[in-house]
């Protein structure tokens, strides 16, 4: 996982006087190799070829459902992520007929992939010389628990390569959630059924799992950045690790549930599964119209009302798709320009938790006591038990990762430990009134959480 340094588009440049406060300067940010790049458009090279290459074995074999099925996911993944990129990149304002070619046959992501390693080896070959272009951009760091701004110069060339960097984050999620989770859930009902696993759909299986995999990940690395914006945030080896584990447990066992409860009942899981996937897509719509607000119309300058609605259309699917399958590490709202809710909900992240356990539960339950012997031959109930604590396992790891690793975790109010004792609603002492009034600081950082 490569370590970016993550650049507003539009950097703050104003001076700052002494009298509002002490800014270091910061050494400048050094390029590194896109590694980040690379993989990303090795997992959609990878998954791309073995889906062609089972909906080919799936046409020769006649088996026009499995086919059907396996590139309609395909497709509908490509375009999205083809669409992102244009969208990240802003080319339809741009006069790039190649690159738009190259969209149009899926092949975008290696285009963008050799543009972004011929600007790290033009980067390279004028490493420590001045660019004619250069920006001031401004983040808070936590150095002994104090914060400190730190002023940096950027380089109009490191600022493009960003761009790359975090565009191929966000084709990452996806290409996971809305292509990789359909298609490994899919491939894994098929193997069920068919108590067979050829060499092509394992390969596909393998790629789409690590997709999702990754995917998660970076939902949370980017919930981060996106949360506390003003601050600049380094993720260790170990943050990213526990991250990992979390997410690969969290999502490994949701889906083999769903595969499981879906063989057990076929068609009739069908009206609970679409049900659970509408509650959360309309979740969104339905507190921005409760709310009354106006749908915001500076997204982006050159949308019109019905391009802004197509955003947070394609918004709320992604977000559908992520929390289908596990927690999406934020709270979209609708009303706001930034489209996401900045504060630390950790009751939206309790409640989330909660319902997917009670769910995950009722499915497995209903594999353990209708599942048909003949879909497995090991015992149902050992293999609920260990997918029902492979989930609770996960759910330790986000505990670890909030109450410990978190970078920032010192700007939180109240962490995982102070709720889980019910410190903030009930361990107020009676005798000491004051107490219960939030202190001037303790507003600052709720605000900034």
């Amino acid at each position: 996982m490569d370590r970016v340094y993550e650049i507003p588009e539009e950097p703050n440049v104003d001076q700052v006087s002494p009298l509002e406060e002490d800014v270091i300067r910061g050494a400048n940010p050094r390029f590194t190799f896109p590694f980040g790049i690379l993989f990303s458009t090795f997992l959609y090279c990878g998954e791309a070829a073995s889906a062609l290459y089972m909906v080919r074995i799936y046409r020769k074999n006649n088996e026009t459902y499995w086919m059907t099925y396996t590139f309609s996911f395909f497709m509908f993944s490509s375009i999205m992520v083809q669409l992102t990129l244009i969208f990240v990149h802003r080319d339809l304002a741009k006069d790039k007929p190649l690159s738009l070619f190259m969209h149009l046959i899926l092949l975008g992501p290696v285009i963008r992939c050799l543009e972004a390693m011929i600007k790290y080896l033009t980067l390279w070959k004028k490493e420590g010389q001045e660019e004619p272009y250069v920006s001031l951009t401004r983040k808070k760091m936590l150095i002994n628990g104090e914060e400190v701004l730190i002023e940096w110069e950027v380089g109009h060339s490191i600022r493009t390569l960003a761009m790359h960097r975090s565009a191929y984050k966000r084709m990452s999620q996806i290409q996971a959630f809305l292509g990789s989770v359909p298609q490994l859930t899919y491939q894994l009902y098929v193997t069920l059924i068919s108590a067979e696993v050829p060499l092509g759909r394992a390969v596909l299986m393998v790629f789409s799992l690590i997709s999702v995999t990754y995917g998660a990940t970076l939902c949370n690395m980017l919930a981060i950045q996106i949360k506390y914006d003003d601050y600049k945030i380094r993720l260790g080896p170990l943050e990213v690790l526990c991250i990992t584990i979390w997410r690969s447990l969290e999502i490994t066992s949701r889906l083999v549930i769903l595969v499981l409860f879906s063989a057990t009942l076929k068609l009739k899981a069908v009206p609970f599964l679409l049900l659970n996937f509408l509650i959360i897509l309309f979740e969104p719509w339905v507190k921005f119209w409760r709310s009354g607000a106006q749908m915001p119309s500076n997204i982006e300058k050159n949308f019109s009302r019905v391009g802004t609605l197509v955003v947070l259309i394609s918004v709320t699917v992604l977000y559908a798709g992520i929390n289908f399958s596990c927690w999406s590490a934020m709270q979209l709202r609708l009303a706001d320009r930034e489209l996401v809710d900045k504060g630390q909900n950790w009751g939206h992240m309790g409640l989330h938790y909660s319902v997917r356990l009670v769910e995950n539960v009722i499915m497995v339950l209903v594999f353990k006591f209708f599942g048909v012997k003949v879909l497995l031959n090991y015992c149902h109930s050992l293999i609920a038990l260990q997918l029902i604590i492979a989930y609770l396992i996960s759910i330790g790891f986000m505990l670890l990762f909030f109450q410990y690793l978190h970078p920032l975790r010192s700007l939180f109010t109240h962490n995982v430990a102070d709720y889980l004792h019910c410190v903030c609603c009930y361990r107020h002492p009676r005798g000491r009134p004051e107490t219960l009034e939030p202190s001037f600081e303790a507003e600052a950082r709720q605000s900034i959480v």
